[in-house]
């Protein structure tokens, strides 16, 4: 189902001034995207929403929730090459926006506060974007292996609005030896058919310990 939001009629101006306010490059994002996971992995129980998981096929993940999408290329750390892939993609809702402004302590009214955000230039709340970020480490969860974040760098292009699916691309372009990788990471908004960060990470991949 889908409905019309008012500040999506002109996305490309958006975009731009999304740009010109918000593009910005860190570094070190781990525990910015833990905040995000623990936000993703919060059950909704406000409302008495469905929380039934689905067993793993991973070994690394211990729980999936239905509606979560993902895909890979390779299933055997051993295997792992340049060009595999991971794709993980959600719908990046409400309870997920309020679970992190909670979680991290992000209180920006332009997430939470729907009359503050129709006054600014996105005309309606966004999702934080360190959250749509997070989905990153979602994606990385899902490599082959026990995935050990060492950096991030990310520019952010465009916004996420509350309700948007989101997809997580990482790709592997460098193996730099000692179980290391550099990974291309993008973050599309699909309800919106936009690139909205860019990236690279590194990442140390091992194997996961016995149980």
């Amino acid at each position: 189902m889908s409905h019309e939001k008012p500040a999506k009629h002109n996305f490309a101006a958006m975009t731009d001034a999304w740009t010109s306010m918000a593009q910005t490059l860190f570094e070190s994002a781990t525990a910015a995207n833990r905040a995000a996971m623990s936000a993703m992995l919060t059950p909704d129980v406000s409302n008495g929403a469905d929380d039934k998981t689905v067993a793993a096929s991973i070994p690394s993940i211990e729980h999936s929730h239905l509606d979560w999408q993902f895909d890979r290329t390779v299933d055997e750390p051993a295997h792992i090459s340049v060009g595999d892939t991971v794709t993980f993609e959600k719908v990046l809702s409400e309870d997920d926006v309020r679970a992190f402004a909670h979680v991290s302590g992000d209180t920006n009214r332009l997430h939470l506060d729907e009359g503050f955000a129709a006054g600014t230039r996105f005309g309606e709340r966004i999702v934080h974007g360190t959250l749509v970020s997070g989905l990153i480490s979602a994606a990385l969860a899902r490599l082959p292996g026990l995935t050990i974040y060492l950096s991030q760098d990310l520019e952010f292009s465009g916004p996420v609005g509350i309700g948007d699916r989101v997809s997580a691309r990482v790709e592997i372009v460098e193996d730099l030896g000692n179980r290391q990788y550099r990974l291309e990471t993008i973050i599309r908004n699909e309800s919106e058919d936009a690139t909205v960060i860019n990236g690279e990470a590194v990442v140390l991949i091992d194997d996961m310990p016995e149980e």
